[in-house]
Order: C-alpha cells, then structure tokens, then sequence
C-alpha cells in the first residue's frame, strides 16, 4: 500500500501501542520475556499481533505462530517472542474482566 493511498485516513505504528501511563501490556511481555533482542524484528511482531488480538483476543499457539510467520527474526528463535504473545493474551484477558 503507498502513503498516497492513506491520505486521510488514521495510520497505527509501533509507537502508538504506548499508552499514556507507559508500555502495554504486550510490550511489557516482551520486555519480561526477553523476546526483544536486537530490536529489527520487533516493530512489525508487535503490530501483527495487535492486529492478531483485535481480531482473536484468545489466540491459539498456532494462531499466533501463523500471524507472525512473516515476520523474520534472526536472533530469538522465536520461542521467547510466541511466549510472550501468550502471556501478553493472558495479561489482556484479566484487564478486561
């Protein structure tokens, strides 16, 4: 999609996931995680998985995997960073109750 085609319309980044009292909760799994490493990765995993929640507040461990498939990340393997995806689920879960 070019910026062109957005004009007018709100654009979400990375650095819109803070909240004004600090991190959310899904950047502060990844922080307790230790799913950050060298950080290249780590701006295109949070959004997909923001996507993932506003569409399936209680993903699976598969649905999650599937959602950040297209994400490439050399440093964690991946475990840490599925992890904290769960836990960050969990963490928003219990807030909304």
């Amino acid at each position: 999609m070019l910026g062109a085609q957005l004009d007018g319309r709100d654009i979400l980044t990375v650095e819109g996931l803070e909240l004004p009292t600090g991190l959310s909760s899904l950047q502060e799994a990844f922080l307790d995680h230790h799913a950050v490493q060298c950080g290249f990765c780590t701006p295109g995993i949070l959004m997909s998985t923001h996507a993932l929640f506003n569409e399936n507040p209680n993903p699976s461990r598969e649905d999650i995997v599937e959602e950040i498939s297209g994400n490439l990340c050399r440093c964690t393997g991946y475990e840490h960073i599925v992890s904290a995806i769960e836990d960050a689920a969990n963490r928003l879960s219990k807030e909304k109750t």
